[in-house]
């Protein structure tokens, strides 16, 4: 459940768990600062050799095992904070979509009763409007990720990952309401700052080419060059990301889920316009 390979791949759940819980013990007994903090609190998250982010039930058992961790404490306490998220990505990750939503609402609700900072919200915000979506609620879900995008380029800039990220999903959503020419306009501004900033290996990169063929492939109004081009391109990121994050990466598989789409679309393209 992460870009490991041969022996490096496998370990018990139970040792990764307790490898971050000592390092973010360490981290609170020698009182780090925030970076060094954060470098041993994505150990909940990604993982040490490859530094790729667990996903699938990896994920889902070390979300739980984060939250058993520090659910006694205070709620103002960032560790408790930190995993209440943790584990509302980790129960999105793994498709129980409605258990996700109770977290990270409730989670929404305790940021701002205990007036957390407007990145803590951002993110939290942005996490459920992913879920929203995923659940039909996709009027709600756009408002929320056009808001997170206007206050990321605000607040951080258009270059900065979190803006690009934030960005996809916003386009993600106007492709979700059939907005297509809104989506599109919006990754063709995004995509060349991402290859340039973040190159054409990262995984953000790679999903904003991907949320891009797909709108081209949905939206009746394309071509049947348009067609073509979304394939090609399609073609090339599955192979960066087998490449990059594995052949089991909920990346991979969900370009190649689009691929198999795009290239039946285009045939029956292809078919209707050798008829005419």
């Amino acid at each position: 459940m992460c870009a490991c390979r041969g022996t490096a791949g496998f370990a018990h759940v139970s040792c990764l768990a307790e490898q971050a819980k000592i390092l973010v013990a360490e981290a609170e007994e020698n009182n780090l600062d925030d970076k060094p903090f954060n470098e041993r609190w994505v150990r909940w998250l990604n993982c040490s050799l490859c530094e790729q982010r667990y996903h699938g039930v990896v994920w889902c058992a070390l979300g739980w095992a984060c939250w058993k961790t520090y659910l006694g404490r205070p709620e103002w306490d960032w560790a408790r904070r930190g995993a209440m998220s943790v584990l509302g990505n980790a129960l999105f990750d793994v498709e129980r979509y409605e258990d996700a939503l109770s977290v990270q609402e409730a989670e929404l609700s305790m940021a701002r009763r205990l007036d957390a900072s407007e990145e803590h919200i951002l993110v939290v915000r942005s996490n459920l409007a992913s879920t929203y979506e995923v659940l039909g609620r996709d009027e709600e879900a756009l408002v929320l990720r056009r808001d997170v995008h206007s206050r990321r380029v605000n607040r951080d800039g258009e270059e900065h990952t979190t803006t690009l990220i934030a960005a996809n999903n916003y386009a993600l959503s106007l492709m979700h309401l059939q907005r297509y020419q809104e989506a599109k306009s919006l990754l063709r501004r995004t995509l060349p700052v991402a290859r340039r900033v973040l190159g054409d290996d990262d995984e953000t990169t790679l999903r904003l080419r991907w949320y891009f063929a797909g709108g081209v492939v949905e939206d009746p109004a394309s071509t049947l060059d348009d067609l073509r081009e979304a394939v090609a391109t399609l073609v090339e990121i599955e192979r960066t990301a087998r490449r990059v994050l594995g052949g089991a990466h909920p990346t991979t598989t969900g370009i190649e889920h689009r691929l198999r789409l795009a290239r039946a679309a285009l045939r029956a393209r292809e078919t209707l316009s050798g008829k005419s």
